[in-house]
């Protein structure tokens, strides 16, 4: 479902920029993600010199729809959601990434740009590299690209099955899926994220968000106050949601290994 927005252009219509308080705690070292994490000694040690601290602050356009990649961007901390926005501005996510992955897959799927958008989400942190390192890393056939590879599957597998929830499952389903998908990534039971915020992720109206937690909340699942949602409990909330969350987190887990290393 699209919902058509009445600010233009976007993001900067939902989403304004910070200026940075809000990603200013320490920078996590850049094993905190998992890809990263995962490579050999060595071969971390070769990339550590070309590893760019940068703040992901709220509401930054990592790579907006049609310009060059020109970065690789490695999450530490935070949320990175990729967004489909229509020229009417509706928009609708597509997928969403953390410290488990890597913003700017089109760089190394022989495209150098791509039709939708990255937007910060939960500010944080990531190390940069310039995409045209990669080069070498796929023409020698080194860790770091077969690691990119079986993230780019784990990806699709996300946006497939995204695609799939919007259109079979309820907006209470989604929300569900919605947030557990969240809450992975912040390693956390406590999001900070606005209702008109998920109905943009969502494609949805504002008021299918607010009937949605409204039951949630109702139901013990959730407990919600302003621009923050807590989860008292995980697995009770994992029953409720459709079964798009388990798909793609078993998916990811088998291309990737649970702690992020490879799967054999």
């Amino acid at each position: 479902m699209w919902v058509q927005r009445s600010l233009q252009p976007y993001p900067e219509a939902r989403f304004t920029p910070s200026d940075g308080k809000d990603a200013a705690s320490p920078q996590p070292a850049p094993r905190q993600n998992r890809l990263l994490a995962a490579l050999p000694p060595e071969d971390y040690e070769r990339l550590l010199p070309n590893l760019e601290p940068v703040a992901l602050p709220l509401g930054w356009n990592v790579h907006p729809a049609g310009d060059r990649v020109k970065h690789l961007y490695f999450p530490t901390a935070g949320i990175v959601s990729r967004l489909h926005v229509t020229k009417l501005g509706e928009t609708a996510a597509v997928a969403i990434t953390g410290r488990e992955g890597v913003v700017g897959i089109a760089s190394f799927l022989g495209g150098e740009s791509t039709s939708s958008e990255a937007v910060v989400l939960i500010a944080g942190h990531a190390y940069r590299v310039r995409a045209n390192l990669l080069k070498d890393e796929f023409e020698h056939g080194k860790p770091l690209s077969h690691l990119l590879l079986r993230y780019a599957g784990a990806l699709i597998v996300q946006i497939v099955q995204i695609a799939a929830c919007y259109r079979h499952h309820s907006v209470e389903q989604q929300l569900c899926q919605w947030i557990l998908s969240s809450l992975d990534r912040v390693r956390s039971n406590e999001l900070a994220m606005t209702q008109e915020l998920i109905a943009d992720m969502l494609g949805v109206r504002r008021e299918g968000i607010t009937e949605a937690a409204g039951k949630l909340q109702e139901a013990g699942l959730i407990r919600y106050r302003r621009g923050h949602i807590a989860v008292p409990d995980r697995s009770q909330l994992e029953l409720k949601a459709c079964e798009c969350y388990a798909v793609v987190k078993r998916e990811h887990d088998l291309l990737l290994g649970e702690d992020g290393s490879p799967a054999h």
